[in-house]
């Protein structure tokens, strides 16, 4: 690390959205095959309220942001095919440190705007969600064409970029679930071609592939939902419900898959992988075949931002401005 300071939003102790804070902290360096970036735009996501709960074991004090965009301000040694003052966005996801005034992270993790008619604001929103929706139903799911896709909280940040991601992977029936009436409307919007209400979820019908990032009963009900060889995917808990237990004699029997998938080991054990969706989806992103809705607050607005992550009134994305 270098003497110089620079500003950034830290979580100094575990706790509420008012524990965020204004902070001088040290202006980090990259090393071997990593990227400062001078950051323009920070996504919000629910990530980074669970490291401020201390779901998540981090040292604090600790300086959240999973995802950026802005322009490289520094290139470490062995950095190929990347410049300084280029336009990027980033995922911060494997160690953090997006909610300040320059980041550091692996050169695989970066993704190259110039030439893409695409915006900083709007880039800031596609590296956590957009890269996780192509991850989940490509090289989790391996979904194949046709096939039918159920996703849970189809209105918030990665469950708008779900829907979009399996029509583009070649999906049949794609179906989103959101937990109240307000939301249909908004999932509507995001490609899905039916919305219905969780509570609803047993007159859903079968579904090849689910991605359920809601945890609870609509866990369960999902696995009943899933046809034979059918795959669902777990990456979360929003609903903050007691972990589902499952029958692996019950999985055996109906030839049913539950996998995991969480995007901060993923990116951590295979950057370049990571990567390369990140850069499918800014691609997507760009032609206008991926759309992301974006709500921007400036970062003094951060704990604003994390209560309405947590009361899960937010639909599409929130990005905090630099």
């Amino acid at each position: 690390m270098s003497s110089a300071q620079m500003t950034a939003i830290t979580i100094p102790e575990f706790g509420p959205a008012e524990v965020l804070r204004p902070d001088t902290v040290d202006l980090p360096e990259p090393g071997p095959g990593r990227v400062a970036i001078d950051v323009s735009y920070a996504g919000a996501n629910f990530a980074e309220v669970l490291y401020r709960r201390g779901v998540v074991d981090v040292p604090l004090p600790f300086v959240p942001g999973i995802e950026v965009s802005g322009r490289i301000r520094a290139l470490g040694p062995e950095v190929t095919g990347l410049s300084v003052g280029q336009p990027v966005t980033a995922l911060t996801i494997v160690d953090g440190g997006g909610y300040a005034e320059v980041v550091v992270t692996d050169a695989d993790l970066v993704a190259p705007l110039d030439g893409l008619d695409l915006s900083l604001e709007t880039a800031a929103a596609l590296p956590s969600n957009s890269t996780t929706a192509f991850l989940v139903l490509d090289r989790v799911a391996r979904i194949e064409p046709g096939e039918s896709v159920l996703v849970h909280a189809a209105a918030g940040g990665v469950g708008s970029q779900l829907g979009q991601a399996a029509h583009l992977l070649g999906a049949g029936r794609v179906v989103g679930t959101v937990g109240s009436p307000a939301k249909i409307e908004a999932a509507r919007s995001f490609g899905y071609d039916e919305v219905i209400l969780r509570e609803n979820l047993s007159d859903a019908g079968e579904f090849d592939i689910v991605v359920d990032m809601v945890g609870g009963p609509a866990r369960r009900a999902s696995l009943d939902l899933l046809t034979p060889m059918g795959r669902m995917v777990v990456m979360g808990n929003a609903s903050g419900a007691e972990d589902v237990g499952m029958s692996a004699n019950e999985l055996w029997f109906t030839n049913k898959t539950v996998s995991g998938f969480n995007l901060a080991a993923f990116a951590a054990a295979y950057p370049a992988d990571a990567g390369a969706a990140l850069r499918r989806a800014v691609d997507a992103a760009a032609r206008g075949a991926l759309r992301v809705r974006v709500e921007t607050l400036p970062l003094a607005q951060v704990v604003a931002a994390h209560r309405r992550i947590e009361s899960g009134s937010t639909t599409g994305k929130l990005v905090l401005a630099l």
